[in-house]
């Protein structure tokens, strides 16, 4: 069994969009992360819609760098995400 890899960096202010979801209205959303806690991503669209994602029914790219995440990966704090414990 192979270990995930985490994303070990701060993802508040990231634009990301959402490629698969297990809600079909969340998929193809795309916005700027604005919060996150343990299991949620608060989102913002460019119209300031906002919207609250939760990270274990989700797979994300960071547009960015291209990078696809899945949000199960990232199920704890981020204070403890990026601390690396």
């Amino acid at each position: 069994m192979s270990k995930e890899q985490v994303y070990p960096y701060e993802l508040i202010g990231q634009e990301i969009i959402v490629v698969i979801a297990t809600n079909k209205f969340d998929q193809g959303f795309k916005g700027k992360i604005i919060d996150e806690t343990k299991s949620t991503l608060l989102i913002e669209d460019e119209v300031g819609r906002v919207r609250k994602l939760l990270k274990n029914t989700i797979t994300f790219k960071i547009v960015q760098t291209g990078q696809e995440i899945k949000g199960k990966t990232l199920i704890r704090r981020p204070e403890e995400r990026i601390k690396g414990k």
